[in-house]
């Protein structure tokens, strides 16, 4: 599916690292070798207590991301975060519905809601979706229709340019499993197909796909080289300069 932009390489830092010291480190590499791919969209989803003083590092070479995101602006949501706090610290971009959040009870609507929020502030919302396990039957189709379908049915299909969707097979996640190049075909395939049956394939054509789940060097290049993704979600590997570094350069 041809994309007007750039490739995306997302990296997903969850709960780590332990300090700011760190966090400055690392996002300080990062920041290097994303200056040597320019062609490469480079996001880093980062620990929200953090996202202030790692905006100065990040400068106009990286995108800073939320890892999640309430869906009202403010009120009695102890433990919560507005987007409005969110875009005030520097955020461009927010992870919504990872398979961790949904493991904690985050249901489809939940997701729905706060894709709104997050294009309401003209930011980028990162939907991942996925299935937890495949069957012989197939029936693990379904799942992810019903989430795309649940996902985009208020979005505007102007607006479907400013959403990614990153697929990520729950059984992959942190596994050190991943899918074949093949799944990954035949998965954006079937993603776009959905989206074109719903929405038309003018619509469908605009919204980038990405692909995570156990993302590493030996199979970043492999999986692009498909061209059926636009980009990754990381998640371990970006705790790793050297190895985010090989994982962008593989994107290009």
């Amino acid at each position: 599916m041809k994309q007007s932009h750039k490739p995306l390489v997302a990296a997903n830092w969850k709960m780590n690292p332990g300090t700011i010291v760190e966090a400055k480190a690392l996002l300080t590499a990062i920041k290097a070798a994303a200056k040597k791919t320019p062609e490469v969209e480079v996001v880093v989803a980062v620990p929200s207590i953090f996202i202030t003083e790692l905006q100065k590092v990040a400068g106009s070479v990286l995108r800073l991301a939320a890892q999640n995101v309430h869906d009202q602006p403010n009120g009695a949501f102890t433990g919560e975060t507005s987007m409005t706090m969110l875009q005030t610290s520097g955020v461009s971009h927010v992870i919504i519905g990872h398979s961790e959040r949904r493991t904690m009870g985050e249901t489809d609507e939940a997701v729905a809601k706060k894709i709104q929020v997050v294009l309401k502030a003209k930011c980028t919302p990162i939907v991942c979706i996925g299935e937890r396990e495949r069957d012989s039957q197939g029936n693990f189709y379904i799942h992810i229709e019903s989430q795309i379908v649940s996902a985009f049915a208020a979005i505007p299909t102007n607006r479907f340019k400013d959403v990614v969707i990153a697929y990520e097979p729950i059984w992959a996640i942190g596994t050190g499993k991943t899918a074949t190049s093949d799944d990954v075909i035949e998965m954006s395939l079937y993603i776009h197909k959905v989206l074109t049956k719903h929405y038309g394939r003018n619509a469908a054509g605009k919204v980038r796909v990405i692909y995570g789940g156990s993302v590493n060097v030996e199979n970043a290049a492999t999986l692009f080289a498909t061209k059926s993704i636009a980009g990754f979600l990381v998640g371990g590997a970006s705790l790793k300069p050297v190895d985010f570094a090989t994982i962008i350069a593989a994107a290009k």
